[in-house]
């Protein structure tokens, strides 16, 4: 099954994405092909991180949960809310370069 992970970062949490990003891109790639796709939800700015948007293959809803927590953001703090949802691809185009 395919699985949103929906996480929305502290405001109070400056410094903690910048810190730990190099340990967290580690993490996804080592999720090799379970991970689908992943990127940062950007500020009206168009710059600004605020959060972060991962489409995992799990086999439950609890395997989606143990990914999103094992993150590094996750464990350093930096995420407000995380929201695990089964999610359902209907549409696929190419991928963006």
């Amino acid at each position: 099954m395919i699985f949103s992970i929906h996480c929305i970062d502290r405001t109070d949490a400056t410094g903690v994405r910048a810190g730990t990003r190099p340990a967290h891109v580690d993490y996804l790639k080592s999720l090799g092909t379970t991970l689908v796709l992943a990127g940062p939800f950007l500020a009206d700015d168009g710059a600004t991180p605020t959060g972060s948007f991962l489409l995992v293959e799990a086999a439950d809803k609890a395997a989606a949960e143990t990914i999103a927590a094992n993150d590094p953001y996750a464990k350093a703090g930096l995420f407000a809310s995380v929201s695990v949802q089964a999610y359902k691809i209907v549409f696929h185009n190419p991928p963006v370069a």
